[in-house]
């Protein structure tokens, strides 16, 4: 079984940064586009950011356009999502995801086959 290890979540002040990391089985991490969605309490789990391999730069949610970064730490098969000017609408629990070549689209949850136990984001206003 697949295991995706997030860490990094924590508790910040509005306008804070967080760095969360998600550790992958080196054969899943190189042939799988990586994701991050997260979950607030009594919503939807939402799509964050991906990223896949090849030219294509990563993809983001209207939402954290411009505040959140995805990149990869292949070295130590590991994908980081940088969040930065936090903000209490940020708060929920993050997941990171991994799937293989689909053609679903790369913000639909149902794309990832591998989840993640997920870590906590508490943005304090």
């Amino acid at each position: 079984q697949v295991q995706l290890v997030e860490s990094g979540g924590g508790l910040v002040q509005a306008g804070g940064s967080l760095r969360l990391s998600c550790a992958a089985p080196a054969d899943t991490y190189r042939r799988s586009t990586m994701a991050w969605f997260r979950q607030a309490p009594g919503k939807e789990r939402e799509f964050v950011g991906a990223i896949a391999w090849g030219v294509t730069p990563p993809y983001y949610a209207d939402s954290v356009k411009g505040r959140f970064s995805i990149s990869r730490d292949s070295p130590k098969n590991t994908v980081l999502l940088q969040m930065s000017s936090l903000q209490p609408e940020d708060t929920g629990v993050y997941y990171c995801a991994a799937g293989l070549a689909s053609s679903l689209a790369i913000d639909s949850r149902a794309r990832y086959s591998y989840w993640g136990q997920g870590t906590q984001v508490t943005v304090s206003s």
